[in-house]
């Protein structure tokens, strides 16, 4: 069924400091001179590596093993004979999920002592298991729903956890926001559109801000919306939205219902932006007249469960 493993990582933090400043020898200087700790990079660098190794020898020996870095992860042309394994925190599970086609993904956790490891169900040390058993078909797979922001010109950009549509910098976002029969221009700090799977990350940041301002003022507090990893609907929020002559704030919330568009049409003539999953450097532009339809994606991401 299969003929490759591509094994996603991502740089340690003591691999990003060697990048910028040439050598080791130069990073341990710019840590300890800082007044950091330089072992705490160099265990967890060291820890990665082993775990690297672990996994590369845990693989079956009749399958092509390719180590690939997430950032090259967008230029791969995944096909149905490859499959994916990624070892890193998390946000590596969402940061590949979205180039991969659908391929079932075995989610490992390269340090357990340092990620909770959510999305993460296997050590290093048990991915030939995993391999083993989703060949012979013996093994569950989840299937997640993801979201996607459709462009009008035919770009189309998929999100694990959410969607940002917004301005690129700390200035305010400007767009027309559409749901349904309710349509009104909008100036905000921009819309954030999660899945069920990110209902716990970013979009929760606005529920914790909500409920603390609501206590403040001793109102009632809006409870966090709870959803499954494979809820059909995306929930949406325009931040910090301004009233003024020329923006409402009427459609600030609410769920996005399977098969129903939540309709963007920027009028920001330079600076607006989306991206997915918190990565700002893998944007689309959302500039004046760019439209953009967010729903659910026919694909899903599908995770290998233990």
């Amino acid at each position: 069924m299969f003929e490759k493993v591509f094994v996603v990582t991502r740089k340690t933090r003591l691999a990003e400091l060697v990048e910028r400043f040439n050598t080791v020898g130069q990073a341990r200087f710019y840590i300890e001179s800082a007044g950091g700790n330089f072992e705490e990079y160099a265990l967890e660098d060291a820890v990665y590596r082993h775990s690297m190794e672990v996994t590369r020898r845990a693989l079956p020996s009749d399958l092509k093993i390719q180590f690939l870095d997430r950032g090259l992860a967008p230029t791969v042309l995944f096909t149905e004979k490859d499959l994916i394994v990624t070892l890193g925190q998390d946000g590596l599970v969402a940061n590949t999920a979205k180039y991969v086609k659908g391929q079932p993904i075995v989610a490992v956790n390269p340090d357990p002592e340092r990620f909770d490891g959510v999305l993460l169900p296997f050590l290093p040390g048990q991915v030939g298991e995993a391999v083993g058993a989703l060949l012979s078909d013996k093994i569950r797979i989840r299937e997640i729903t993801m979201a996607e922001a459709r462009f009008q010109d035919g770009q189309v950009m998929l999100a694990f956890n959410d969607l940002f549509l917004g301005a690129s910098s700390h200035v305010s976002a400007r767009y027309k926001i559409t749901l349904g029969d309710r349509s009104e221009f909008q100036s905000s700090s921009g819309v954030l559109v999660s899945t069920g799977a990110g209902s716990t990350g970013w979009i929760s940041s606005v529920f914790n801000m909500a409920q603390g301002m609501a206590t403040a003022m001793g109102g009632k507090a809006p409870q966090p919306v709870e959803m499954q990893w494979e809820d059909p609907r995306l929930f949406f929020v325009a931040r910090e939205p301004f009233i003024s002559r020329h923006s409402s704030a009427g459609v600030v919330a609410g769920f996005i219902a399977d098969g129903q568009d939540l309709l963007l049409e920027s009028t920001m003539p330079s600076g607006g932006c989306v991206f997915s999953d918190g990565i700002e450097a893998d944007s689309i532009e959302f500039n004046s007249g760019a439209v953009v339809r967010v729903h659910r994606s026919a694909e899903k991401a599908r995770l290998v469960l233990a």
